[in-house]
């Protein structure tokens, strides 16, 4: 399983696609509360033209969860150093929801690393302290078990709840086992960003995709983030927040469309 020591922490990564080839990178960043294998969806597909560098955010899966709060200067920082140690020089980004927060971040302020960058189920401020602050005061003091409930039914539509079963176990056990100080601290990073200032300032190509029924980052907050973006695409697919799962072949291949256009 490898790691990579960055500022100070240990992250997990996944590297799928020939690591030693020509192909372009894309990197994979996670939402809160899961890992890297909510991208299971998309290696498949993705590899066969990119090499595909997925991580565990901080806290999450079998990254360290070192002492919080973070920040989204932190998770940027990350990114950056996981390229130099993995000798990247440029690459594709894509992230959902707070690994879309990220990506924003990493787009406005270091550009110069990034060929496209797709910002999924995001907004450049997500939610509000009447949010985040209590949900990282429960995390810290009930557990992941007690935010379950709360948390996962926002993540997809009833109807895929009830069709994919095993799917949503296998989120479920992801979630709870998600270190609680991690979560809570990344509930930090959240709550204090708010990248709307830096938004115009985006020169990259940018595709911003949105599920129709998401509530923790709502299809006006991706037009919204879009529009505020020049040049930016957006893209709307029938689904709530983790929209590269519900709507896996969709999702796929709009990013894939986006990632190897012409110029």
């Amino acid at each position: 399983m490898p790691y990579a020591a960055v500022n100070g922490t240990e992250l997990h990564y996944r590297i799928d696609g020939d690591r030693h080839g020509n192909a372009p990178w894309v990197i994979l960043s996670n939402s809160l509360g899961s890992d890297l294998s909510m991208w299971t969806p998309q290696v498949a597909a993705l590899s066969k033209q990119f090499r595909v560098l997925r991580y565990d955010t901080r806290g999450h899966g079998h990254s360290e969860a070192p002492k919080g709060p973070y920040t989204i200067d932190q998770l940027a920082g990350d990114v950056l150093g996981l390229m130099d140690t993995l000798k990247i020089a440029r690459a594709n980004f894509c992230g959902v929801s707070m690994g879309g927060l990220t990506g924003v971040a990493l787009a406005a302020r270091h550009a110069s690393r990034f060929e496209r960058v797709v910002l999924a189920n995001t907004a450049a401020r997500i939610g509000s302290p009447e949010v985040w602050v209590p949900r990282a005061a429960r995390a810290r003091t009930e557990g992941m078990v007690a935010l379950a409930d709360a948390v996962l039914p926002r993540w997809f539509t009833a109807d895929y709840i009830e069709r994919e079963p095993v799917v949503l176990a296998m989120i479920r056990d992801v979630f709870v086992h998600t270190d609680k100080e991690g979560y809570a601290s990344n509930c930090d990073a959240i709550d204090a960003t708010d990248l709307r200032p830096e938004t115009h300032g985006i020169k990259l190509p940018v595709l911003v995709i949105s599920g129709t029924h998401d509530v923790a980052a709502t299809p006006a907050q991706g037009r919204e983030l879009a529009q505020a973006i020049p040049g930016a695409r957006y893209v709307e697919l029938d689904a709530s927040h983790i929209s590269n799962i519900e709507k896996a072949d969709a999702f796929t291949k709009t990013v894939i469309d986006f990632l190897t256009e012409s110029k």
